[in-house]
C-alpha cells in the first residue's frame, strides 16, 4: 500500500502546484497592465494535451466486419418472405395464347411500317410519283377583308 498512498500525495501535490501558478500567471497579467496602461492580455492557460488517434489492428476490423455481417444476415433472414406469404397468379394457357397474338400482330405492324419507310427512303426523288396537283381553289376573303375592301370578280366578264 505505501506505493499507493505515494502516488495519491505525488497528485495531490500536482494539483496544489498547478492552482499556485493559475494564480501567479493572473498576477503577472495584473502587473503587465499596469505597465502598459492597456486592457489585461488573457492569462495562459495550460492546453490539454490532444490525444493521439488510436488505431485499430487488421484482427480488430476483421472481428467488426464479421460481426456485422452476421447482423446483416441474421436481418435479411427475418425479413425472407415467408411460406404463408400470397401466391402470385398465373396465366391460363388461352390468355397467354392471346397475349402472344396480339404481340405478334403488333409486331407485324412494326415490321410492315419499317419496310414501307425503307422503300420510302431507298427510291431516288425523281422515280417517285408525283402527287396530283389540286385544282385551284378559290379564295375567299375573311369577313374582316370583305368589308374593308370591294370584291372584284375573278374572272373578267368577256364581252
Amino acid at each position: 500500500m505505501p506505493i499507493q498512498l505515494k502516488q495519491e500525495i505525488i497528485t495531490a501535490a500536482i494539483e496544489g502546484f498547478e492552482s499556485q501558478k493559475v494564480k501567479i500567471d493572473a498576477q503577472i497579467a495584473e502587473l503587465r497592465t499596469m505597465l502598459s496602461g492597456g486592457p489585461p492580455e488573457p492569462a495562459t492557460t495550460p492546453e490539454a494535451a490532444k490525444r493521439k488517434r488510436r488505431r485499430m489492428s487488421a484482427a480488430g476490423r476483421r472481428a467488426i466486419a464479421e460481426a456485422q455481417r452476421q447482423r446483416w444476415a441474421a436481418l435479411k433472414k427475418k425479413s425472407a418472405p415467408s411460406a404463408s406469404a400470397p401466391k402470385r397468379r398465373k396465366l391460363s394457357a388461352a390468355a397467354k395464347a392471346k397475349l402472344i397474338a396480339i404481340l405478334k400482330k403488333a409486331r407485324a405492324a412494326k415490321a410492315a411500317k419499317l419496310k414501307a419507310a425503307a422503300v420510302k427512303k431507298a427510291t431516288p426523288k425523281k422515280a417517285r410519283p408525283k402527287a396530283a396537283k389540286k385544282a385551284a381553289s378559290v379564295r375567299r376573303p375573311s369577313a374582316k377583308t370583305a368589308a374593308t375592301k370591294p370584291t372584284e370578280p375573278a374572272v373578267p366578264a368577256a364581252e
